[in-house]
């Protein structure tokens, strides 16, 4: 489990945000969802498997794919100014995007992100009772209003797919994101928010990430994971 810390306090240990966002039904994925899996083993690393729907068509319906995570690729696309969306497709940190199976340059971004010399807030989660989340933020130094964001995941789904471009393939997906959601802003002052989850989430789902982003969806200032069980 990853350490939250305490809240209050800038000076955050660095927990580098890697989001793949990937499909089933894309047969160039397969070695970046490896290579989120290693990622995922690394404490000082929170990797996240975002699957998005725009494959579907060929012919294998991903089961992780909703409207909800296709649009938060769609967001960074804007964000990041690019022409199109892609999978694989790897955000570090919210701020730099790379194809997620050149190995490579993803663990060459994780290094410049580490090293990057920025405030980090420590955030802070925990569940207060069954399907209640409650995250503190901290006061901090900002010039411009943060979003925060829920997502929920499921630690590993290994899934045999029988059509599309993977036909045949056994897949394993690590730390899958479920559902992605605002639950609130920060502007430099010290808040608390609370989510609700359904019981439907709280029973299926293991874990949480928070991820405090400058903007709507821009680099990453905050970020922790909490267990829901």
């Amino acid at each position: 489990m990853i350490e939250t810390g305490r809240t209050g306090d800038m000076s955050a240990p660095r927990k580098t945000v890697v989001e793949l966002f990937t499909s089933q039904g894309c047969s160039s994925c397969p070695p970046a969802d490896a290579l989120l899996r290693e990622l995922s083993k690394k404490p000082d690393i929170i990797a996240l498997s975002i699957h998005v729907d725009y494959w579907d068509y060929i012919g294998w319906k991903d089961p992780f794919a909703s409207d909800e995570t296709t649009a938060r690729q769609h967001l960074y696309a804007a964000a990041l100014h690019q022409r199109y969306v892609y999978t694989p497709e790897m955000v570090i940190d919210g701020a730099a995007d790379v194809t997620g199976s050149r190995e490579s340059e993803v663990k060459s971004l994780i290094d410049e992100a580490a090293r990057r010399d920025r405030p980090r807030l420590r955030v802070t989660a925990k569940m207060a009772g069954k399907g209640k989340i409650v995250v503190d933020i901290p006061a901090g130094e900002t010039k411009e209003k943060a979003t925060v964001w829920l997502l929920t995941i499921d630690r590993e789904h290994v899934t045999k797919v029988d059509r599309g471009e993977n036909t045949g393939r056994t897949l394993t997906d690590a730390n899958v994101v479920r559902e992605v959601r605002k639950i609130g802003a920060w502007d430099g002052k010290p808040v608390e928010l609370t989510a609700e989850m359904s019981d439907e989430d709280d029973d299926e789902y293991v874990a949480c990430a928070i991820l405090v982003q400058t903007g709507e969806i821009g680099p990453v200032i905050g970020a922790t994971v909490v267990s829901m069980h």
